[in-house]
């Protein structure tokens, strides 16, 4: 988070992770896409693994609503990533890359996932970045929804009924002072899509 007083000098940075590929379905493409589009009307730049499935879908969503996607790929050449990433990360360390993903973050949004989306989410706890799953997605956001990954209890996993939900609920625990604001941002009181 930023210094109390701080001069706005950089975007909030929200992080989506969820299904690659493997395990992904079309509603789980509709979550991601809308979670990404609401992103985006934060204000927000939207950081994913940059590959396939929910992180593409979110980089989408982000895309057409006028947002900056940034993919941090597990690959060494930026071909790799999604056509919706407007910004690439090669960074050649295999899946520990999943570690960026969650610390380049100021908060998280789970839409289902696995074992990988997992490891990311472990990574955001140990460093007590606030996380919202998005509920009725399955796999990691529905197991871990309402709870602490472990006994010291440091940052609760959120769980939000829509995906708008989760993007809103996520901006008010990061908080929004001495953040710049995100091209595709909406005026505050434009109508909800």
């Amino acid at each position: 988070m930023p210094r109390p007083g701080a001069v706005p000098a950089r975007y909030r940075q929200i992080a989506v992770i969820g299904y690659s590929e493997d395990g992904f379905l079309p509603e789980h493409g509709r979550a991601a896409f809308e979670v990404g589009r609401c992103v985006a009307e934060s204000g927000s730049v939207l950081i994913t693994g940059g590959l396939g499935g929910v992180m593409e879908e979110a980089c989408r969503g982000a895309s057409e609503a006028g947002g900056i996607t940034m993919g941090i790929i597990p690959q060494e050449e930026a071909g790799a990533a999604n056509r919706y990433c407007q910004i690439v990360v090669p960074s050649g360390m295999g899946m520990t890359r999943d570690f960026l993903n969650a610390l380049a973050a100021d908060g998280l949004v789970i839409v289902g996932g696995g074992v990988g989306t997992l490891s990311e989410a472990c990574a955001a706890y140990m460093h007590g970045k606030p996380t919202v799953a998005v509920l009725g997605t399955g796999g990691i956001a529905d197991a871990y929804a309402g709870k602490y990954l472990d006994h010291r209890r440091r940052s609760k996993i959120v769980g939000a009924a829509t995906p708008g939900g989760a993007v809103r609920a996520l901006v008010a625990m990061i908080g929004g002072r001495g953040f710049l604001a995100g091209p595709g941002c909406r005026p505050a009181g434009a109508a909800e899509k």
